[in-house]
């Protein structure tokens, strides 16, 4: 959408909300920036968004609304897909007759007129409107989709029962469980929670069978939710319709079995690695969910810092070498990993991986699972992969001694490893790989930089501020050493130099409602341990985790939990959601 900047001028002078001066000013910085003078305005917060749309409104005859709490009928909001709704910001809220009244940020956007023109057969009214209000009108998708999805499966779970009453006393074999399988109320079902499990943007899927019912819960940014209950003789057809697509055995009920599928949906292929295990009721299910794809990932947007990033930059450029990735099982260690052989996977290398499972496909890579029920493991995969002349080789975890002598063997011999070990923290690796029998003088020769690492839920934008009193400072000391916290801010430029009192440094907690938890998406928090020459004299000397890790600090290194006040400084996680990650 554009208005004459001499005319928006005229208007905004008119209009009293701004200041002559105020406008001067913006003009001027438009003028050396090449932007709108109303755009600079909102952004030094001389003028609110939705008032300078009104005014834009105005001047080009057309109506503005505000959607923002307003409850919009699904059967009218669905009338534009949201994928559409969401890429051109645009939601229908009001149809009368056969005129569609549909909300836009620039609806002179004649192209995305003329198509849902078309697609709905109706006369689309365009209306101006803000940010805000078209964020409110997305979220509702998300609601309705949900209850709708609720809905769906509830129908046809019921329509099960009815047909198990049917078949009731009949044999369970093969024949009959793939019948079910493939009955079309039990395939909506499990087609339904797959796709609400990617709309709730879940990690994992827990389908529990219970004495009575069957209870289906859903891991969303790290926690536990339950999702829905189902009737207990829906059990039988749900395992049976995920072991056909995972290609299992329908007839095997007595051992754990384990498989994989994928689905596309309009925007993104998402694999499924499914785990089936016998349990008192029946067989609970475990699926995690794994985009295939690791498009967008950056250092930055996983929540490294400025001066972390520059150490593992560091690190990186090394030709050859060991970098490893710590953390409990779903830090994100293996998205850490992607994200680098990102950054490193340019034309002039060959990288190679093996993996349990391959979690996602990156184009120029190489990557090999493995497959131990016929003898190829990681250590025998790496053994190949070192013939296959790689520049650089990822190896999914070292979990045996065997593994971690292969691993430093080829960082030795001119390659470049990564792998992820399961340790609490960076210094914790040390002693972990003694244990696994290697020499230390081979860690001091190949090991270049270690990444520990949690995941913490993200604030959502609907947060407070706050101050601690000084008895919730003494609770926190307990925990991370204040002193030390406080000159990372500072020298991360997060507060000011001048700063020495913890309850004048703003904080931020969810502000949940019964719709949101408060909290959206996670985010990384790390320590990233270099090998010093300090560091590489206690290696030697066979040095506790403690003592490792008091140098590392000495040196600069930011802890886990440091780096977890940092973020809840900036204001993008809680300091009790640090706490409850870094619990040990």
């Amino acid at each position: 959408m554009r208005v004459e900047q001499k005319q928006l001028k005229l208007f905004l002078l008119d209009s009293g909300l701004v200041t002559s001066e105020d406008i001067e000013k913006a003009e001027k910085k438009a003028e050396d920036k090449g932007q709108d003078i109303g755009d600079i305005l909102v952004n030094e917060g001389k003028i609110s968004e939705e008032n300078l749309r009104r005014i834009r409104a105005y001047i080009l005859g057309i109506p503005f609304v505000s959607l923002k709490n307003q409850k919009i009928d699904f059967a009218i909001l669905s009338l534009i897909p949201e994928p559409i709704a969401r890429n051109n910001n645009i939601v229908a809220f009001k149809k009368t007759g056969k005129d569609l009244e549909v909300a836009m940020l620039d609806p002179q956007n004649l192209e995305i007129i003329d198509f849902i023109r078309k697609k709905s057969k109706l006369k689309i009214l365009p209306r101006l409107t803000d940010t805000d209000s078209i964020k409110s009108a997305l979220i509702q998708y998300q609601k309705s989709l949900r209850a709708e999805f609720k809905d769906i499966i509830q129908k046809e779970a019921d329509s099960i029962n009815i047909q198990l009453a049917k078949d009731e006393g009949g044999e369970e074999d093969e024949e009959n469980l793939k019948k079910l399988a493939e009955d079309i109320p039990v395939v909506k079902i499990v087609d339904t929670l797959l796709k609400h499990a990617i709309l709730q943007r879940a990690s994992d899927i827990h389908i529990e069978p219970q004495e009575k019912d069957l209870i289906v819960r859903y891991r969303i940014d790290g926690i536990l939710h339950d999702a829905m209950v189902l009737p207990k003789d829906a059990a039988q057809g749900v395992t049976a319709r995920i072991k056909v697509l995972a290609n299992l055995k329908l007839d095997e009920k007595r051992l754990p079995q384990d498989g994989r599928f994928k689905i596309e949906t309009d925007t993104e292929k998402v694999s499924f690695r499914v785990s089936i295990l016998p349990v008192h009721y029946g067989e609970k299910t475990v699926m995690r969910l794994l985009k295939e794809t690791s498009a967008g990932f950056t250092l930055e947007a996983l929540g490294f810092t400025e001066s972390q990033i520059d150490d593992i930059n560091f690190a990186i450029k090394k030709p050859t070498g060991l970098i490893l990735a710590t953390g409990p099982t779903g830090s994100g260690k293996t998205t850490t990993l992607y994200t680098i052989l990102d950054i490193l996977n340019t034309p002039e290398v060959n990288i190679s991986t093996i993996e349990d499972p391959v979690e996602y496909q990156i184009e120029r890579i190489n990557q090999t699972q493995v497959r131990p029920d016929i003898g190829f493991t990681f250590s025998s995969g790496l053994r190949t992969l070192v013939r296959q002349d790689p520049d650089i080789i990822m190896v999914g975890e070292i979990r045996d001694t065997e593994t971690a002598s292969l691993a430093i063997n080829a960082a030795l011999t001119g390659h470049m490893v990564l792998s992820t070990l399961h340790t609490n923290s960076a210094a914790g690796s040390i002693p972990r790989l003694l244990d696994m029998d290697v020499e230390p003088f081979l860690m001091v020769s190949t090991i270049n930089a270690i990444i520990a690492q949690r995941l913490v839920r993200k604030l959502s934008k609907n947060k407070e501020k706050y101050f601690l009193n000084k008895e919730e400072v003494e609770n926190l000391k307990r925990s991370v050493n204040l002193d030390r916290a406080l000159e990372i801010l500072k020298r991360e430029k997060v507060i000011d130099p001048k700063t020495s009192d913890w309850t004048k440094i703003p904080f931020y907690r969810p502000k949940a409602t019964p719709d949101e938890s408060g909290y959206k998406s996670r985010v990384g928090i790390h320590e990233v341990f270099k090998n010093s020459e300090a560091i590489k004299e206690l290696i030697m000397k066979r040095a506790t985790t403690d003592q490792i890790a008091a140098q590392a600090k000495k040196e600069g290194m930011m802890t886990i939990v440091e780096d977890g006040i940092l973020k809840a400084v900036q204001g993008m996680t809680s300091i009790e959601e640090v706490l409850r990650v870094t619990r040990d």
